[in-house]
């Protein structure tokens, strides 16, 4: 075979793989399906496994309805696809599952990263490279970090601590109340805030911090128990509230206690059975089982999933739908940075709020809602403002 036929056959090789790729400067390349129509991924950022990976399998499902949901509707200039990266909710993972959706030319938006810790730790990594992440993730620092790939879907730590506070003073009217977290960056930036409200409506305080995965709670429990405190505020995930809820039970701490959206899953009502009821429990989230506005979506994903949609199922589905309107908007130049402009510049109403961001990423907006363990079941009570102030 002569080099000129070679080089032809070459040429021919290159022109088949153009047909099959869309080059986007930002690093985000995209391939192109059969029609001709391009192909853009959104990408996920959670604990899909290790002991919160129901929360994160409720993410991610929330994200996988709406990109099954977008591709069927049929009225998108293109097709979206799905890219999921694991980091166990650990910020030591996270570095290495954002670098995975990064290197993926495809993925031009995801929502995560879920938790705060590991947040902080790609955060830097996203901004890089231009990736926008519309995160669930909490902590009241994030937008200082200086991260502007980053954006904040649910009001931050301060607005849920201080509901815990609004909640026991105005509601309960608690004088002293023990705060516990579990040493992570989620638990310790929520008691801080509550810590300081509580001081500052004159509420005494008992603080401690007891680590995620101790092995056992009972020294914990019984330091509770003995303190005095007429209320308990617990900031950590359900795969520690539970035994914590077990162990205070058989102590015969009877008092109140609230915890925050870390333990807000059905899993911490499987876990601790009976030393479950009772429990208060704040989120940032509207349940997607009870809520008018969520009915729809709750049908479509037991349908799909053969289970109600849990803690953020609903949130992250907007996300990800928030993303997909960005990018049909851009109306074909989707570069990677263009979507962040995009997003961040983003009024959208979803589901479950709607959805507008401050110049730093923050979330525009408020509103936490109090639910209360009965009968084994998370029921929703109703936003804590008017619950505190209703007398």
């Amino acid at each position: 075979m002569n080099r000129k036929r070679l080089s032809m056959i070459a040429a021919l090789v290159v022109t088949g793989a153009a047909a099959l790729t869309g080059c986007n400067k930002d690093g985000g390349a995209v391939n192109v399906g059969s029609d001709g129509r391009a192909i853009y991924k959104i990408g996920f950022q959670g604990p899909l496994t290790g002991e919160s990976s129901a929360i994160g399998v409720n993410m991610e499902n929330g994200v996988k309805l709406a990109v099954k949901q977008a591709n069927a509707r049929g009225d998108l200039p293109f097709h979206v696809e799905y890219a999921p990266s694991d980091d166990a909710g650990s910020p030591d993972q996270s570095p290495a599952a954002a670098q995975k959706l990064i290197d993926d030319e495809g993925v031009v938006g995801l929502v995560g990263p879920a938790f705060s810790g590991a947040a902080k730790a790609s955060g830097r990594l996203y901004s890089e490279a231009g990736l926008v992440s519309v995160s669930h993730a909490s902590h009241p620092s994030l937008p200082d970090l200086g991260f502007r790939s980053f954006v904040r879907s649910v009001p931050n730590d301060s607005a849920q601590g201080g509901a815990m506070v609004t909640y026991f003073t105005k509601k309960l009217q608690t004088k002293k109340v023990y705060v516990v977290d579990d040493k992570s960056e989620y638990g310790v930036g929520l008691s801080k805030v509550a810590e300081k409200q509580l001081e500052e409506a004159g509420v005494e305080v008992v603080k401690a911090s007891v680590p995620a995965k101790t092995p056992d709670y009972t020294a914990a429990a019984t330091a509770v128990k003995h303190s005095g405190a007429d209320a308990l505020i617990y900031n950590g995930l359900y795969s520690d509230a539970a035994p914590f809820a077990k162990k205070l039970k058989d102590v015969g701490f009877d008092k109140p206690k609230i915890a925050s959206d870390g333990t807000y899953d059905r899993k911490f009502t499987e876990l601790a059975g009976e030393a479950a009821e009772g429990w208060l429990l704040t989120c940032q989230c509207l349940d997607a089982n009870v809520d008018p506005g969520t009915k729809q979506f709750a049908e479509d994903y037991k349908a799909e999933y053969k289970t109600a949609p849990g803690l953020y199922a609903a949130e992250s589905y907007d996300a990800a739908n928030l993303i997909i309107e960005q990018i049909k908007s851009l109306g074909g130049d989707v570069r990677r940075e263009a979507v962040l402009d995009k997003v961040k510049k983003a009024n959208y109403k979803g589901l479950t709020r709607q959805f507008s961001f401050k110049e730093n990423g923050e979330f525009a907006g408020n509103g936490i809602y109090l639910s209360e363990v009965k009968g084994g079941r998370i029921t929703l009570k109703g936003n804590v403002d008017t619950l505190a102030n209703a007398g």
